[in-house]
């Protein structure tokens, strides 16, 4: 595990550099995917991290930091992290399949996975821009920028992993995005604000 752990991240760590050499970290074979899925344990308490930050940034006197029943809210926010990568990686599977692709898929979607860590720390870095009385148009540049390059990096794996073309690895990006937004928007009206 510590093995596999080391190789996901060293691999990640080329990869959000744009450094395909990269994907000779992950292994092509179903165990490689199956211990890439430990990235959700790793990412899971760092979006759990950023929405604390959310919420404590909105707090007011009437509004506590943690929302009526915040148990509950935390636990529909890690169904909301948890279920689109999920999804996703299930859809992606089968799409390529289509594309002929499908021996190619389980070094995708593990390095997928171990980027995703990178992904989700820079994300706390940036909602930390929030707490450090930063002013409001810096947070929103760092936040901007991060989902710009996660996007891009969403993409270049794509690209590299699957050996697609660039349209291609944009359709992918975007049914992730659309995943997640599909997800977020029918749980937020049990969300807090």
């Amino acid at each position: 595990m510590i093995g596999a752990l080391s190789n996901g991240l060293q691999a990640a760590f080329l990869l959000v550099r744009g450094r395909a050499e990269g994907l000779r970290f992950v292994d092509a074979d179903t165990r490689a995917v199956a211990r890439s899925f430990w990235a959700i344990a790793l990412c899971l308490p760092a979006d759990l991290c950023v929405q604390l930050i959310g919420w404590a940034t909105a707090a007011t006197p009437e509004r506590p930091v943690l929302p009526p029943h915040g148990a509950h809210a935390l636990a529909l926010e890690m169904l909301v992290f948890v279920i689109p990568w999920l999804a996703f990686a299930v859809l992606s599977h089968g799409i390529a399949r289509l594309l002929g692709r499908e021996a190619l898929w389980p070094r995708y979607i593990a390095s997928w996975n171990w980027c995703s860590v990178a992904q989700v720390l820079l994300l706390v870095a940036a909602s930390l821009t929030t707490l450090a009385d930063a002013p409001p148009w810096l947070s929103q540049t760092a936040q901007l920028v991060v989902f710009g390059w996660s996007l891009w990096l969403e993409w270049f794996v794509a690209r590299v992993a699957l050996k697609v073309s660039s349209a291609t690895a944009i359709g992918l990006v975007m049914l992730d995005v659309f995943i997640w937004f599909i997800i977020e928007s029918a749980a937020a009206p049990f969300l807090p604000p």
